[in-house]
């Protein structure tokens, strides 16, 4: 079935009214239709151009902008509009906590419906930039081209690309020069990489006929200095590899895990290969209060180390422990919560799918002489059964961070089942949580809550809620 043509309509003098979900604004056609708008700000006031329409609402672009909103700024990065990384960079920081917060609130009281205590302030970042200490990016050897380039006809031979993938397009790389998201030397180790590879012929990666030596790049930072190098091979050539991964040794000494993998298979993830150790040690170390954590090139760990600590420190404070409770720690992923409230506690169980990141735990756990965090590995909604608490004992607390997509149902089901005094509920989908509270309000009266901001120019948030049994 061929595609149906939209007509494309334009819609004059129309005020963009809200910021919607997944960054982008909202705003109303004149018959009272929703527009969703990317790259404005609530308060600006613009002619619209549609793109797409479905039953209940538009989607489409600014076309002409006639009253600029007092909430704009002038956005930092020159990628910015092309690269669908930052959406916020044009709007202020206070009113972007300002949406984070709505959202939150909105999510758990229309999604929820339940009675909520005041909001706590939420936590902005200190850091608005370069605060990330992961960053992945991706070769092409058919980079985006923008529209001036387009327009200027001329003629580009190289058309290789290290960056970011441009929105809904799988095979298209925007080249980044200066991407402000993670700290020098992530820049110069990235631009670097790029000349040196097209100084020496090495070819970028071809994601529609899957050829090409070089396929991504990762870069993970430490606030302790530290920094891994992982690159991603997709032809095994080791005269070609060599002389990239020596030159970058000798280029930046400071790297202290350099890695290579080489995959050929059709997708990217490196999590089902082998890494390889080119220089330096196999991880990189983070600390946070006297702790450290190893971080290998497989780690899960919170992507805004100064903003982790403090949402961990808003955990432990929600958790309010006395140093004689049993706590149970779900999707603890590498553990970082669990020890980081051990201090605090009797003894605290962490729970987890992922059996290196239970390794990972283990490791840390030893490394940092706790000897009351215990670690166990499996599918939560089979792992945390009756069983499961007659052998290691009642929870007085449970702290629960789970994925996108919230707590399955059934461990919803214990948790009510075997009714600890409170739960501290980690969430970085508040959609998601507010379901999870409403199937919990019977039981659990919520007495706290405090919207985290973890991703500065961007619609994401997290957000820490006390339940305290009824």
């Amino acid at each position: 079935m061929g595609k149906k043509r939209t007509e494309k309509i334009v819609f004059e003098n129309i005020e963009v009214l809200d910021a919607g979900a997944k960054g982008v604004s909202v705003a109303k056609a004149p018959e009272g239709q929703v527009i969703f708008l990317p790259n404005v700000v609530p308060g600006d006031v613009v002619d619209v151009q549609t793109l797409k329409k479905r039953k209940a609402y538009f989607e489409g672009k600014a076309i002409k902008i006639h009253k600029y909103s007092e909430h704009r700024t002038e956005p930092v990065c020159q990628h910015f509009g092309v690269c669908g990384g930052c959406k916020w960079q044009n709007m202020k920081y206070s009113q972007q906590l300002f949406y984070k917060n709505q959202e939150v609130f909105n999510n758990l009281k229309r999604i929820g419906k339940i009675e909520l205590p005041e909001f706590e302030p939420i936590l902005g970042s200190e850091k608005q930039f370069f605060y990330r200490n992961k960053m992945e990016f991706g070769f092409s050897d058919s980079r985006w081209m923008t529209n001036e380039e387009i327009a200027s006809g001329v003629e580009y031979d190289n058309k290789n690309a290290l960056g970011f993938h441009i929105p809904r397009m799988w095979d298209k790389i925007l080249d980044i020069e200066k991407c402000h998201l993670q700290e020098d030397p992530s820049n110069a180790i990235r631009n670097e990489v790029r000349s040196f590879a097209n100084a020496n012929n090495m070819t970028f990666f071809n994601p529609r006929n899957h050829e090409g030596l070089l396929r991504t790049l990762m870069i993970r930072t430490a606030s302790t200095g530290e920094i891994m190098v992982l690159i991603q091979f997709f032809e095994d050539d080791k005269t070609s590899r060599d002389l990239m991964m020596n030159h970058l040794a000798e280029t930046f000494p400071e790297i202290t895990s350099l890695l290579y993998v080489i995959n050929s298979k059709p997708n990217d993830t490196i999590y089902d290969q082998d890494i390889q150790l080119f220089k330096g040690r196999e991880y990189i170390l983070e600390e946070m209060e006297g702790l450290h954590f190893s971080i290998n090139a497989k780690s899960f760990y919170q992507t805004n180390s100064k903003q982790a600590y403090e949402l961990y420190k808003i955990t432990r404070e929600f958790a309010g422990l006395t140093g004689n409770e049993l706590v149970y720690d779900l999707y603890t992923g590498t553990g970082t919560i669990a020890q980081f409230v051990s201090k605090k506690a009797k003894k605290v169980i962490g729970v987890e799918a992922v059996p290196e990141a239970i390794l990972d735990a283990k490791a840390n756990a030893e490394r940092n002489n706790i000897s009351n965090c215990e670690f166990f590995v499996g599918d939560m909604k089979n792992v945390f059964n009756d069983e499961f608490i007659a052998q290691h004992g009642h929870p007085d607390v449970i702290i629960t961070d789970p994925p996108r997509d919230g707590m399955h149902k059934d461990v919803v089901a214990q948790i009510l089942k075997i009714a600890p005094e409170k739960v501290v509920y980690v969430s970085c989908n508040s959609a998601t949580q507010a379901r999870d509270l409403a199937l919990m309000d019977e039981q659990y009266k919520v007495t706290r809550v405090r919207p985290v901001d973890m991703f500065p120019q961007t619609h994401h948030v997290e957000n820490v809620v006390l339940l305290e049994r009824r």
